[in-house]
């Protein structure tokens, strides 16, 4: 990770200073840095011992900054990673532009691994991601979204960058076309529990442990899977008390629904799917050869659906 943070540092220059003071404040703030992780962890668990798994791990840590700018100008959001947001700092001009900026130079990087595969498997997962967050957007208060509509937003918006993470890794290594989808199957349901406990936490944890304000979702009429549950199986008051805040963003409303929300067994559901989901991420590299870097995907499972952040 080290090597994958000299790289990032190194691309983001830019001869423009507020490029370079944005990219650095958002790079700075750190985060998890489970999606390229997980291009060194599949790369190394497949015996790779080349230069290009940081590089590409960098790559995709810059598709997902991008998204970050991008998706808190849309949501409005004020803080992100216990700081405040660059739209939040700098202003929404200034945010979309970086990411735009941050974008580019991740296909500049691309470009440079001159593998056509890496290409097309990237250039895939962008414009998957730009699906979901338009599907997110026209699901926006409206209650009557499904689970399954719901899990498609997962799948295209979260889910699909750590699955290509994880291809890239396997991919690198020189994998078979077999460890390739097993690889592209763990990412996926591991970027799947992360989201579902993510949906958990924005209504059991606390700001100073998620890094952002508690209630956001329902602040910006997000249908997430414990509403969706809610709205399924709560009683009639629960359910024409989360309707409404849904369509109407209400989250003065908020200990009454985390109240539902809570009692009704909606957090356990959201819980158990994630569980589900981590399950088939480990199930999806039995075969992968005994490691340490094995270990560590096995571990990251437990890490998604454990954590408090």
């Amino acid at each position: 990770m080290d090597a994958v943070n000299t790289v990032i540092r190194h691309q983001l220059h830019s001869e423009v200073p507020l490029v370079n003071q944005i990219a650095e404040y958002i790079i700075s703030a750190g985060g998890k840095r489970i999606r390229p992780a997980l291009v060194l962890l599949i790369a190394n668990a497949h015996g790779y011992t080349g230069p290009h798994h940081h590089v590409l791990a960098a790559v995709i840590e810059f598709i997902h900054t991008a998204t970050l700018l991008h998706d808190d100008v849309v949501d409005e959001s004020s803080l992100r990673r216990g700081r405040q947001t660059a739209n939040a700092l700098f202003g929404n001009a200034a945010s979309v532009l970086v990411g735009d900026f941050v974008y580019s130079r991740a296909f500049q990087m691309m470009v440079s691994v001159d593998d056509m595969r890496v290409m097309r498997i990237l250039a895939d997962a962008t414009n998957v991601i730009a699906e979901g967050e338009v599907l997110q957007l026209l699901n926006m208060h409206d209650p009557d979204v499904t689970e399954e509509r719901y899990l498609q937003v997962i799948r295209c918006k979260t889910a699909k960058l750590f699955e290509a993470a994880a291809q890239l890794g396997a991919l690198v290594a020189g994998a078979d076309a077999t460890a390739v989808s097993a690889a592209a199957e763990y990412g996926r349901s591991l970027g799947t529990a992360f989201q579902l406990i993510d949906d958990v936490l924005d209504y059991s944890g606390n700001a100073t442990d998620i890094g952002k304000n508690v209630g956001d979702d329902l602040r910006e009429g997000k249908p997430t899977l414990p509403l969706i549950y809610l709205l399924q199986n709560g009683t009639p008051d629960q359910r024409n008390l989360v309707r409404a805040c849904i369509e109407h963003g209400d989250e003065e409303q908020f200990e009454a629904v985390l109240h539902a929300i809570t009692t009704s067994g909606a957090l356990d559901y959201t819980k158990r799917e994630a569980e589900k989901a981590a399950r088939r991420a480990s199930e999806a590299i039995t075969k992968l050869s005994d490691s340490q870097f094995k270990d560590s995907l096995l571990e990251l499972c437990a890490f998604a659906v454990d954590r408090n952040h």
